[in-house]
């Protein structure tokens, strides 16, 4: 009996030796794998040379998110052009520095790298800022007429009349006598703004705490979206089941709600011969009529998916982009009362009488707009940019890199590296001038990015900007908060970890 037991039990036994011997096969076979592929990565940045990495932090346990820009800028000074920044043992992300790698980069069309966009996909969708390939180049030739001078030229009375509930909101708080956080404020300007632009629809975000669930959701977005790139919490499978992840989804499934009715709605107006008719004979067309009238060259337009997404995406970029870009533009005139001045009565100049802005304008403000140039070089919206490498490239100097590399460019580091900009940390709006510009690195200025995948909205976030500082400084004289002096951190866009306080004076 005991042998038919043991005969029994011999083939669960080499069964389970078998399953034993696979498995650590399985597991030898994955670290030679990854060690191969960590060599591979180590050898192909082996000309580029960069601060000493840990064997399994890589530089992470180097870097703070609060100094992070500014380690950028130190580790470019001591290491020329470009140097590997390894975010753990095998993902490693080549940072450049220099505008002549940058012009080698930005030239080419490789698609998105950087874990931040994949982060963005649930609320944006496929939009033109994840797309890449024929699909971004059709929709990139699709879009290009909604930001035509003659569209935008129709924006710049919408624009002003949100400064304006911005600015009276302003007059309100002053008399608390307490500096006032500007970047909310802003945000949800820009957001009553865009939305106008996008859907002609009139939010009142500003003024009504119980504003439009749409409004609300994608507010929410922005704010889930900039705490999960604080906390690096980036695995989905474990985000998406906590209160955060939640509330993210949620907030997704609103927009994205709002979106599909405003354009199903829409769609059923356009089909309408008279609706139409209205339609395209309204004050202005906003962004939305001119997706559905969009074809390609086989005549089909986008479909409701892609609709969305585009939309979702204007909504993303110029809302939280601009926020960023005046609220920081508003700190450096605060800084620079000279400068402010100088803006002021250039503005007062153009302007006479009128306390309103006309498309005509924009273009006299020339002063301003170096100032406004001068706040973007210190204080880029979108502080970098990355690329995963579709085939190999050589750059300038010689070095190369191998394709599915990830490479970074540092719009911050740029901006301030000492081969190209004099004195960098100093505010000079005459860098700005005609004669100076000329004598510049084609990209030694990357606050939209530059080559093909350039933001196709830079004018209508210069115009909002020109808009929004003129208004401003007609009505309000801006002062820094000593004891609040902002903390820059780069999330989707740079903004300040204790916000953005200024103290505004009245202009009577």
């Amino acid at each position: 009996m005991a042998s038919l037991l043991d005969n029994a039990a011999r083939p669960s036994a080499v069964i389970l030796q078998l399953s034993v011997l696979l498995g650590v096969t399985f597991v030898l076979l994955k670290v030679l794998q990854v060690y191969w592929q960590r060599k591979k990565l180590i050898k192909a940045l082996k000309a580029f040379p960069g601060p000493p990495k840990h064997w399994l932090h890589g530089h992470n346990h180097l870097i703070h998110p609060e100094s992070i820009l500014y380690d950028m800028v130190s580790w470019g000074e001591e290491y020329p052009y470009a140097f590997p920044r390894w975010f753990g043992p095998f993902l490693p992300s080549l940072v450049i520095h220099h505008p002549e790698y940058a012009k080698s980069i930005l030239g080419r069309t490789d698609p998105k790298g950087s874990i931040t966009y994949r982060l963005i996909v649930p609320w944006i969708g496929k939009g033109l800022l994840v797309l890449d390939g024929n699909k971004w180049f059709q929709h990139r030739k699709m879009l290009t007429p909604a930001f035509h001078y003659d569209v935008l030229k129709s924006y710049v009375t919408l624009m002003s009349d949100s400064v304006k509930v911005m600015l009276d909101k302003w007059d309100k708080k002053i008399t608390e006598r307490k500096s006032v956080e500007l970047f909310q404020d802003v945000s949800l300007m820009t957001l009553d703004s865009i939305m106008k632009c996008a859907f002609s629809f009139d939010s009142n975000c500003q003024t009504q705490s119980d504003s439009h669930y749409y409004i609300k959701a994608v507010f929410d977005l922005s704010y889930l979206l900039s705490r999960r790139l604080q906390t690096l919490s980036f695995k989905d499978i474990f985000y998406d089941f906590t209160p955060s992840g939640r509330q993210y989804q949620e907030a997704c499934k609103l927009a994205h709600t709002h979106t599909d009715q405003v354009i199903q709605e829409r769609k059923r107006l356009l089909s309408d011969e008279k609706e139409r008719d209205k339609i395209q004979k309204k004050r202005h067309l906003d962004f939305l009529d001119i997706l559905l009238c969009s074809k390609d060259a086989d005549g089909v337009g986008l479909s409701d998916e892609d609709l969305r997404a585009e939309v979702d995406t204007f909504m993303f970029e110029g809302h939280d982009t601009t926020a960023s870009g005046i609220s920081w533009l508003f700190y450096c005139m605060a800084l620079h009362p000279e400068h402010q001045q100088r803006c002021r009565e250039e503005i007062q100049g153009i302007l006479g009488d009128r306390d309103s802005i006309e498309w005509e304008d924009l273009g006299k403000m020339t002063y301003t707009t170096m100032c406004i140039k001068e706040s973007l070089r210190l204080f880029p919206p979108v502080p970098a940019v990355s690329r995963q490498l579709s085939k190999p490239i050589t750059f300038s100097d010689g070095r190369s890199l191998p394709a599915d590399i990830q490479v970074g460019v540092s719009i911050f580091a740029v901006h301030r590296n000492r081969d190209v900009w004099k004195d960098p940390e100093v505010y000079d709006p005459l860098r700005f001038s005609p004669e100076n510009s000329a004598q510049r690195h084609s990209h030694a200025f990357l606050p939209f990015s530059a080559g093909s995948r350039n933001c196709i909205g830079q004018q209508f976030a210069m115009n909002e900007m020109k808009v929004a500082l003129a208004l401003t400084l007609l009505r309000f004289q801006l002062h820094p908060d000593p004891s609040r002096i902002p903390i820059m951190i780069p999330q989707i866009v740079l903004r300040s970890k204790n916000g953005i306080h200024l103290h505004l004076e009245k202009i009577l």
